[in-house]
């Protein structure tokens, strides 16, 4: 989904710079809760005590991925979980 932005070789680079854990919530607003807990995607701006605020190098190598959208959820999670 990133392809056209000029981030997306950075990006692709970090995401294959080491190994992953992939985590799926089911719950009431799962998607909004998560991106509350994981900060905004730049760093910067992030609030403390948040995922990205205390552990991202860049914004880029943010440290933390989570969907957006049901839509995207459910794409990234067969991408990842159900590849065979």
């Amino acid at each position: 989904m990133h392809k056209d932005r000029p981030f997306y070789d950075e990006l692709c680079s970090f995401m294959c710079s080491g190994p992953i854990v992939v985590q799926v919530f089911e719950a009431e607003d799962a998607i909004k809760r998560n991106r509350d807990v994981m900060g905004a995607t730049n760093p910067a701006e992030a609030a403390e005590g948040t995922i990205r605020k205390m552990f991202a190098e860049s914004f880029t190598g943010n440290s933390v991925h989570g969907s957006d959208s049901l839509e995207n959820a459910k794409k990234e999670i067969s991408f990842f979980l159900c590849r065979r």
